[in-house]
């Protein structure tokens, strides 16, 4: 009987232990899981007027119309009215970042992606030349962005992509000219 009670009282005390690790570890998964939907919910707040998030994809659409000569990735030509939406939506997206990079444990991928209109068959005769176009285009928007003085390299925890899709992005639509913005949190792991 002695044995029985001892056996138990040891089959007590690791199950004790066992699920004493487990919740810590459902509740550092809640704190987690409420810090992405906080950060979710600071990113839906962005300004409808200059971004469109995309439910298929989960990332924004840049709503500005940039209509860049074609093979072209030279900002200047696009207009006036353009430059001027730019600079607004550049704005709105540097104060959200500025916001979001306050919580010191959290990362960010801020992701610029330039796309490249399909015609003629281009993306079959030279597919790498979207490419290389999309992407100078969105490395012409981060560098006006930057010459603005929205430069997001000054946010420690934000490190800044410039991507090009060419003619085969996954949010690519027929005649397009938009940017694709995309912002992921990087969790530190071990906090």
């Amino acid at each position: 009987m002695t044995s029985l009670f001892v056996v138990m009282l040891v089959m007590f005390i690791i199950s004790y232990i066992s699920f004493r690790k487990q919740n810590q570890e459902l509740a550092a998964s809640k704190i987690e899981m409420d810090r992405i939907r906080q950060i979710d919910k600071a990113l839906r707040q962005l300004d409808k007027k200059y971004f469109y998030l995309d439910p298929d994809n989960n990332r924004y659409k840049l709503l500005v119309e940039v209509i860049f000569k074609p093979h072209s990735a030279d900002i200047n030509t696009i207009g006036k009215k353009s430059l001027q939406e730019l600079e607004n939506a550049g704005a709105v997206l540097y104060k959200k970042m500025k916001q979001l990079s306050t919580d010191k444990d959290i990362n960010y991928l801020l992701i610029v992606e330039g796309n490249t209109e399909r015609y003629n068959n281009n993306w079959m005769v030279n597919p790498d030349l979207g490419y290389l176009t999309s992407y100078k285009r969105s490395l012409a928007l981060k560098k006006f962005w930057q010459s603005k003085g929205f430069d997001f390299s000054v946010f420690q925890n934000c490190e800044i992509l410039i991507v090009g899709s060419g003619y085969f992005g996954r949010s690519h639509q027929k005649n397009s000219r938009t940017f694709t913005i995309q912002i992921t949190p990087k969790f530190k792991i071990g906090q």
